[in-house]
């Protein structure tokens, strides 16, 4: 499933869902790396 996450205050990631942390962060992977980050919720307007 892929997933968006923020992993700094004007960076973020969409990849495939890695896992799901219990501390409410999100794994994804993208290519041959892996970020860990907090999900994005909602949509966000063009």
């Amino acid at each position: 499933m892929l997933k968006t996450i923020t992993i700094g205050n004007y960076i973020s990631v969409q990849g495939m869902l890695e896992q799901q942390l219990p501390d409410g962060r999100m794994t994804v992977r993208v290519g041959n790396r892996v970020y860990t980050g907090l999900p994005v919720v909602g949509k966000v307007a063009a």
